[in-house]
Parts: C-alpha cells; sequence; structure tokens
C-alpha cells in the first residue's frame, strides 16, 4: 500500500510579503484547505508569494486552489505569484491553460525584486 504523501503548508514573512512554501502534494484531497490556508494569509497580508520548490506533483484541483487564492489576494489589494516551481508542476499549469494567468518567477528572491512591475515571465514552459 503506497502511503500519501500529502501537502504541508507553512508561511513566514520576507521583505513585507507572505512566503507561503508547499511541499509534497496538492491534489484534490488537500486543495480545499490550501485555498482557505491562502484566503486567511490574504486577509492579513496580501502580497503573496508562493514557493513551490518542495511541490512535486499538483493537480487541477490543486491549480484552482491556487487561483482561488490569487482571486483573494487581489480582492484584498494585492496579488498571488508563483516561485520556484518543478517543471512537473509549470507541465500542469500549461495543460490546464493557467500558466500564463500567473507571475511566475524562478526563485522567491526574484519574485521579491520584481513585486510592483509589470508582469514577467521568468520561465519557460516545456509541455
Amino acid at each position: 500500500m503506497r502511503r500519501r504523501i500529502g501537502t504541508r503548508l507553512s508561511t513566514r514573512g520576507y521583505d513585507g510579503r507572505a512566503v507561503v512554501a508547499l511541499r509534497g502534494q496538492l491534489d484534490l484531497v488537500d486543495a480545499a484547505a490550501v485555498a482557505a490556508a491562502l484566503a486567511v494569509v490574504a486577509a492579513r497580508e496580501p502580497q503573496i508569494i508562493v514557493d513551490l520548490a518542495g511541490l512535486e506533483f499538483i493537480d487541477s484541483s490543486g491549480v484552482a486552489a491556487l487561483a482561488r487564492g490569487r482571486r483573494q489576494a487581489r480582492l484584498a489589494g494585492g496579488d498571488l505569484v508563483l516561485a520556484a516551481p518543478r517543471q512537473k508542476v509549470l507541465r500542469v499549469l500549461a495543460v490546464v491553460r493557467l500558466a500564463d494567468a500567473f507571475s511566475v518567477y524562478a526563485t522567491v528572491e526574484e519574485a521579491v525584486g520584481e513585486a510592483g512591475h509589470p508582469r514577467k515571465k521568468a520561465l519557460h514552459v516545456a509541455v
């Protein structure tokens, strides 16, 4: 029997922004909880960087959770951007046609440096 990894989420502050690190797998099982956690973060600090370096897998429900988090951040006057996604995660974003909907950066530091500037695509998505 295979053990489910699930999603681990942690938050920290970085230069006036909230950094939400996701680890493991983000799928239907954890998507609602992640969306709710992002909404709580957005209410507190609407400038959110989601660090995806430790996210090994995402499905369409996980992408929808990120989109809901971005909507909450924007309603609160901020934005949600993605940082350091693995190629597999980028591929899923491209397949569900949301790769262009998010600002995506190679690192959290790059996302912090570019916040407030015109949208920049730092990563190429190969499908």
